[in-house]
């Protein structure tokens, strides 16, 4: 589990950026009084998403993987935020809206998972963000070290949501300029004799050499982003493609264009 990096990966900053922009747009960040982040790492979304709230909501961060060391570090540096605050034990009472930033890929049954979150935690007209990773094709070893059980088609997403009484409202792509090296990627595996899958358990394997990879998922989708440690011409130059990419999506959306990228989402209601 990571503790508080240096510097933010563009990619954290651009997803954070991503969604805040639309929960503000759907009215959700003056709208919303009780958020859960399901899998906040080290809330750094939590924190962003508090600071546009104008601290008017609590905001709980929710990782059974927290240490001791975990909680209170991650505490100390939302000090300055309040009404936010880190558990590893569930909160009680209902929440406005749960996220859940890339985190059902990291858990055997995301089924089981979404259900007793919207039945058990989620107010009755709730609001639910899921963000998943895109194409079961593009599975690769990085996926293995990060501990996914999957990659989503788009319209798996919709089912899996639709199954557990969540009504989508918008979703989409993200990240559409990473589909490509990612693609790419996996060729060069393809070519190097290396075929990456889901096994048994969550156990993704490395055809290739019998190999298990990683599949401590602690701290949701943060695992493996880490901090950043390249210099300002390049940070420059990949903050604005994925800025570029974050309007791109947006306008997407709106439009109700089903958009591929690397990340798909939705943002959904409790029916």
């Amino acid at each position: 589990m990571p503790g508080l990096p240096a510097t933010r990966h563009p990619w954290e900053v651009a997803r954070a950026h991503f969604f805040c922009t639309l929960l503000s747009a759907e009215g959700l960040i003056h709208g919303a009084s009780r958020v859960l982040d399901v899998g906040a790492g080290d809330g750094y979304v939590a924190r962003q998403l508090a600071a546009a709230m104008q601290q008017k909501a609590e905001v709980v961060c929710l990782d059974p993987h927290y240490s001791d060391q975990h909680l209170h570090s991650f505490q100390q540096a939302a000090n300055g935020t309040a009404h936010v605050r880190f558990t590893r034990d569930s909160p009680e009472g209902l929440f406005d809206l749960i996220l859940l930033l890339d985190v059902i890929e990291h858990v055997p049954d995301d089924h089981a998972l979404l259900t007793g979150l919207v039945c058990d935690r989620l107010r009755p007209g709730g609001w639910v963000l899921v963000s998943v990773p895109a194409w079961q094709a593009l599975y690769t070893r990085h996926d293995a070290f990060l501990g996914h059980y999957r990659r989503y088609q788009p319209a798996q997403l919709r089912r899996l949501l639709a199954q557990v009484g969540l009504r989508r409202v918008c979703g989409g792509g993200l990240f559409h300029a990473l589909l490509l090296p990612r693609a790419m990627g996996k060729l060069v595996e393809l070519a190097r004799g290396t075929r990456s899958i889901p096994g048994i358990g969550g156990q993704a394997v490395d055809t290739s050499t019998g190999d298990a990879g990683v599949t401590d998922a602690g701290c949701g989708g943060t695992q493996g982003v880490g901090g950043w440690t390249h210099g300002p011409a390049l940070t420059a130059a990949v903050t604005a493609m994925l800025a570029a990419d974050n309007a791109l999506s947006g306008f997407a959306s709106r439009a109700g264009v089903g958009l591929p990228g690397l990340s798909t989402w939705a943002l959904c209601r409790k029916e």
